[in-house]
């Protein structure tokens, strides 16, 4: 029986280490280490359990211990159990970056009419699968049962692979009944994006005006808008140029006209091309820079948006945190709309811009603020003032809260107006809640509005920096002061009982 006992013992120890370096040594066989480990447990318990004398005292106290260890056990067991279908996160990481975006939480819980499946083709030992799994395991948890997820590996599974067209390791593949994308890689945004593509119908368009020395939607300098483009094209839009003094008119699968800052005014025919398509219930999002373009004031005024003559300075310290001048005004105040809904408690820089003031009376249109400067700032009108750096709140100057953006409806036509176009530039799209704002605002023109919110933020590294002192002691506290006290503390008793005796 004691020999028996002994190769039990000893095949399920061999069976144990198996099962902990099967991954290492035959990836392949991952999905047979649970049936290994369960094996190797049961003949150590077979082996204990050969070994006991039910007649000794020691014996009956060590099945207590054995009955009380299993009862943990299965406490465990049974929390896991219900964790697994009813579970929750705490991300206390700064940004947030283990846990999902607002925009993504909202889009996935309006699954409602469309089924995705997402496949992940990862190798079983390729870095990154965990952390791609967590986040389709996110994401189908807030699904509802309307995105269902599975792991692939293209190497035993060839023909899967090529029917998908994989060409590389890491690649998620979301596909429904109408159609599929891909997604080479496990970023929350690029998934999002790919689930907004294909849950989506068709592509909605968005035309740049150009030709009076607007934003460039190809440049890629800092006062360019090639990252606004982007940004668009990544959100399922697509961007084109309109010359409008060439074509004559807004073309008719227009979703929104942008006119990003022209510096010289717009040919008439262009201003009646644009009146006819805010006639036709059409969606215009204007951005007019301080001091250029006039003839764009005429337009936005016939809308109930009256563009102030000045620069709008910004005297709050906080400025100073950002590194920022008082030229860029820090924007933390929101009026209640779609646009600005999920915007409370971000900040937005609004560079170089002009102040708004709806027209009283506004005739048929109905004129709301979305965005107010602080009470410390102010529009400077003195331009000879601003030229010397030496600006500062005179009597004809308007006082702050200044709007800085504002909004205009009437029936199904759309006019969103910024005082400025710095705020999408290159520069500044993506400074604090910039990108958000300006998305929203196309989404919202689109009327897409269930695309408004909060979009992913990329994880944000914050390394631990430690001084040589620090250094030192975070390197010999855990490796040598720690292991010495036990070591001290075992020859001290090891000591006391020798010479007990």
């Amino acid at each position: 029986m004691r020999r028996l006992a002994f190769w039990s013992l000893y095949a399920g120890v061999v069976l144990l280490v198996v099962s902990v370096a099967l991954p290492v040594v035959r990836a392949q066989w991952s999905d047979a280490r649970g049936w290994i480990a369960g094996a190797g447990l049961l003949l150590v318990v077979a082996s204990l359990v050969l070994r006991l004398d039910f007649g000794r005292r020691a014996t009956r106290y060590g099945l207590n211990s054995a009955a009380l260890i299993v009862l943990v056990l299965g406490l465990i067991a049974f929390v896991e159990a219900v964790s697994y279908r009813h579970h929750g996160r705490l991300d206390l990481t700064e940004n947030r970056r283990n846990s999902l975006s607002p925009q993504t939480v909202q889009l996935l819980r309006n699954m409602k009419a469309t089924d995705v499946a997402a496949t992940a083709f990862y190798r079983s030992d390729q870095p990154g699968k965990k952390i791609a799994e967590d986040l389709l395991r996110q994401y189908a948890g807030y699904g509802g049962g309307h995105f269902t997820w599975k792991s692939a590996d293209p190497d035993r599974e060839p023909g899967l692979a090529r029917r998908y067209g994989v060409e590389q390791y890491g690649t998620i593949v979301l596909e429904t009944k109408a159609k599929s994308e891909k997604v080479l890689d496990a970023d929350e945004e690029k998934l999002t994006n790919g689930l907004v593509k294909v849950t989506r119908e068709g592509r909605r368009t968005v035309y740049v005006l150009r030709g009076h020395g607007e934003r460039e939607l190809t440049s890629t300098d800092r006062p360019g808008f090639s990252e606004a483009r982007s940004a668009m094209e990544k959100a399922n839009y697509e961007v084109k140029e309109l010359a409008l003094a060439r074509e004559g008119k807004v073309p008719d699968d227009a979703a929104i006209v942008m006119v990003p800052g022209p510096r010289t005014d717009l040919f008439p025919p262009e201003v009646d091309a644009l009146d006819q398509y805010l006639g036709k219930g059409g969606k215009l999002f204007l951005m007019a820079d301080p001091f250029q373009s006039e003839g764009l004031k005429k337009f936005a005024e016939k809308y109930g948006v009256l563009l102030d003559d000045d620069l709008v300075i910004e005297a709050s310290p906080i400025g100073r945190l950002f590194g920022i001048g008082p030229e860029v005004p820090i924007v933390q105040q929101y009026e209640p709309h779609p646009i600005t809904r999920d915007l409370r408690g971000l900040t937005t820089l609004f560079p170089l811009t002009r102040s708004l003031r709806p027209r009283s009376p506004a005739g048929k249109f109905v004129v709301q603020p979305l965005a107010q400067t602080s009470p410390q700032s102010w529009g400077e009108t003195d331009r000879a003032a601003l030229q010397k750096g030496q600006a500062k709140p005179d009597p004809p100057d308007p006082k702050g809260p200044l709007t800085v953006a504002a909004v205009a409806t009437s029936g199904k036509t759309r006019l969103v107006v910024f005082g400025t176009s710095n705020l999408a530039s290159n520069q500044f799209l993506n400074v604090q809640g910039n990108r958000d704002l300006f998305l929203n605002t196309v989404s919202w023109l689109a009327e897409q509005e269930d695309l408004i919110s909060i979009r992913p933020k990329d994880a944000k590294q914050t390394p631990v920096m430690l001084t040589s002192v620090q250094g030192q002691v975070v390197f010999l506290l855990p490796v040598v002061v720690l292991p010495g006290i036990a070591l001290v503390a075992g020859i001290a008793v090891f000591t006391r009982r020798r010479a007990s005796k």
